[in-house]
């Protein structure tokens, strides 16, 4: 099917090929025309989705959907970027301003049809009674609050435990590799901080929710969404990904192969957006976010690249002692003002407000109260850290060389990148603005002083990293990979890691020959075994029930959607065995809520007694084991049965996209869908134990034939497209759950010939 579409602000005449999975292929003249077509088809796919993250990040959602969001507006212009744009733009590339330029215009193109009614307006505008708004150019990298946010909450956290307990407690919470020496809790700052101090800035980075009272709200009750959802913070604290790149001498071909699945929440739509983009000195193809130019994880007909999250601290809780009854803080041997600055915020039905917000010298200031405050200070808000935007140089690099060059202006988030081309190299180079932190190591609210200052950043230049090993490949999946050697006290990088076997898994996997063709990395990318769980399931007593005891000692440690043995250890691990070692290890329920679920290396060292302050307070390890695993094996019976032979893990662990909108009774959610993984497999599936819907895991999967671009792979869940009754909304997801790809056409012939829709663009006035 053929369209003609006249486009103002177009150079040339130009296409969009769309195949029959729903990824855009974009072929325009010049360069400014690709990234004007990247914006408008961006818009033309996923308009709601790209304009809500716009006014969220910009703190406009008031003026729309009333007082119930002017807290979050004004959290959010907190931490927006307030700088010089010159050292901005420069941070991304010479031509990053006209990039991001031409994009926005495309956008706004895309917009102004839907508002003459010669586009369709999306139905969530229809619900809400809104409509889209144009961008300018600063909005593309002035929002930072949509990027992964570090370690600022779980500072807090920890001294919340250490307060009630002790820092072996706290690993239940988070481990830290390597460990800590115990004079670095004396770093913390001398104040009496409630749990909740931190509630502007987990306001100022959450998601927009959508509720019949929150949009119903007064102005008198706007404070009641001063604060979101505790187990927000838990879902993102699993946010990671995997990703490697193998060089040709281990694969059938000769050819190197790149993977990359990044983990990230899941939702409808997705937060990844697939696209090819083909202009003068380009063709790139691959994932990016759909408010951003560019692609982050894919190739460029030369070289295929990809990133996860290097785990590095960007983030510190600075705390204040006041003066002047709180207008000022004491820094040095004087005290300096906290620079105040009044911002107005339309609100819908009611008059404009008028709110302040108020900046230390270290950043947004979130609390201030009885003689304390706190700012948060975070990398993101200095020049060069909008999230994924360094992407605009590093995804047109050739060869390893500019390839790691690229990245030394890489600042957030901090991201491990793979990087594999058609010369047979190879690479892993962490890229990020780490703070250089001297005589303490981030890990603790701290005074602000002036003893507790940054020195400047590392940069990708300063880290370490591997070009074309001897091992024939490289990978991560935020493990602690800063190699043996690196001076931790005098240079630290970062201590809070995910040690959920994931990364020991892919090596073993790659070692062994078992990915040595585009099917062998799709099978690891989806590999649902789990070392952790089958070190737990080992030490099931022999007095345990005994038809529990046989089915976890006869599995294999994988969970498949089809395991009966996966669900009653996903039952026994998440609703019976962690929250009764929790209650064991940390009985005073004040304590407790800081640590739950648990984390789940730790606890197996707790069981196993490489943790022996742990393992000497469990008591009688083998009666928890044997009590908590009958429990379980009561609710699996009672919940699927008293005949094991017909219990699915699958039939529990349901991959869920949940739409913004659902809470008013649109019914645009994607799923129940059932799929296998856990949270310690390379095939993530993160779950809470209240429903066990996967609320987090792979959206975006793609493996890369580096060479034979035609033969590669990938797959976006739930689908392509942001509009609920589009064909591509939710075509995908069955696939995904399933393990299942689509090929990725990347020559112009395989894509002629996969192309269901065509539109064709002309410039128009």
């Amino acid at each position: 099917m053929d369209d003609t579409l006249t486009l103002p602000g177009l150079d040339a005449p130009a296409s969009i090929s769309i195949d029959r999975w729903g990824l855009a292929h974009i072929r325009a003249e010049t360069v400014h025309d690709v990234f004007f077509l990247q914006g408008f088809n961006a818009a033309r796919d996923r308009l709601w989705q790209i304009d809500l993250w716009r006014k969220r990040g910009l703190g406009l959602l008031a003026a729309d959907f009333g007082p119930g969001y002017l807290m979050q507006d004004r959290a959010a212009r907190l931490f927006l970027y307030r700088g010089e744009m010159a050292p901005e733009w420069a941070a991304y590339g010479e031509d990053a301003e006209q990039i991001c330029t031409a994009f926005a215009n495309g956008i706004n193109a895309a917009v102004d049809l839907v508002l003459a009614g010669s586009m369709p307006l999306p139905p969530e505008f229809e619900a809400l009674g809104t409509r889209p708004a144009h961008w300018q150019a600063e909005d593309v990298v002035r929002i930072r609050t949509h990027c992964l946010s570090r370690n600022a909450a779980s500072e807090l956290a920890r001294m919340q435990v250490h307060r009630l307990s002790d820092p072996e407690t706290d690993l239940l919470r988070a481990p830290l590799s390597p460990p800590v020496p115990a004079e670095e809790w004396r770093q913390m700052a001398r104040a009496d901080l409630p749990a909740n101090a931190l509630a502007v800035y987990e306001l100022a980075t959450a998601p927009v929710t959508f509720s019949k009272e929150r949009l119903a709200a007064t102005l008198d009750e706007a404070g009641q969404w001063s604060q979101v959802d505790a187990k927000k913070t838990v879902h993102r604290a699993m946010e990671g990904s995997n990703n490697w790149a193998i060089a040709p001498g281990l694969t059938e071909t000769g050819r190197a192969i790149m993977a990359s699945d990044p983990h990230r929440q899941h939702a409808a739509p997705s937060l990844r957006y697939m696209v090819h983009l083909t202009g003068t000195g380009l063709d790139l193809i691959g994932a990016g976010e759909p408010s951003s130019p560019g692609i982050m994880a894919g190739h460029n007909g030369e070289a295929a690249f990809s990133l996860t999250i290097f785990c590095a601290d960007q983030e510190d809780v600075m705390v204040y002692e006041t003066t002047d009854e709180g207008r000022s803080y004491r820094y040095g041997d004087g005290s300096e003002h906290f620079t105040e600055v009044t911002e107005t915020f339309a609100v819908k039905g009611a008059p404009d407000q008028k709110l302040t917000l108020s900046f230390s010298r270290h950043g947004p200031v979130v609390w201030n109260s009885g003689g304390t405050a706190l700012a948060v200070r975070t990398v993101f808000t200095d020049p060069g850290s909008a999230p994924y935007m360094a992407s605009l140089k590093s995804m047109r690099a050739t060869d390893v060389g500019s390839f790691c060059q690229s990245l030394e202006t890489w600042g957030a988030p901090s991201v491990n990148m793979v990087y594999a081309d058609t010369s047979g190299d190879i690479c892993w180079q962490p890229a990020a603005y780490v703070p250089r932190r001297s005589g303490w190591r981030g890990l603790v609210p701290v005074a602000g002083d002036g003893s507790h200052e940054w020195e400047g950043y590392f940069t990708a230049a300063d880290l370490p990293g591997l070009r074309n090993p001897e091992c024939g490949f490289v990978h991560s999946a935020n493990e602690m990979n800063v190699p043996e050697g690196w001076d931790h006290d005098s240079h630290p990088i970062g201590f809070e890691w995910f040690e959920d076997g994931r990364a020991d898994r892919i090596a073993d996997m790659i070692g062994n020959g078992n990915a040595r063709d585009v099917a062998g990395n799709c099978a690891l990318q989806c590999d649902t075994f789990s070392a952790a769980a089958a070190g737990i399931a080992a030490l099931v007593p022999e007095g345990a029930l005994a038809p529990a005891r046989d089915l976890l000692r006869g599995w294999d440690g994988y969970a498949r959607d089809d395991s009966a043995a996966a669900l009653l250890f996903e039952l026994w691990l998440s609703r019976h065995l962690r929250p009764a070692l929790l209650e064991v290890l940390a009985p005073d329920p004040d304590l407790r809520r800081f640590l739950v679920p648990g984390n789940i290396p730790t606890v197996l060292r707790a069981l196993t007694g490489e943790r022996p302050a742990l393992a000497e307070r469990l008591g009688d390890r083998e009666a928890l084991l044997a009590e908590t695993l009958a429990a379980a094996w009561q609710e699996a019976s009672e919940r699927f049965g008293d005949d094991p032979a017909v219990w699915r893990w699958g039939d529990l662990h349901k991959g869920y996209f949940r739409h913004a909108l659902t809470p008013l009774g649109t019914g645009h959610d994607v799923g129940p869908l059932s799929t296998g993984g856990s949270s310690t497999t390379v095939m993530l599936g993160h779950y809470d134990a209240s429903d066990f819907r996967v609320h987090t895991g792979a959206s975006v999967r793609m493996v890369v034939d580096v060479g034979a671009w035609d033969n590669s792979v990938w797959i976006n869940a739930p689908g392509q497209s942001g509009v609920p009754g589009s064909t591509h909304y939710d075509d995908l997801a069955p696939m995904w759950a399933a393990g299942d790809y689509v090929p990725m056409r990347y020559s112009a012939e395989a894509v002629d010939a996969a192309t269901v829709t065509r539109i064709a663009l002309v410039p128009g006035v």
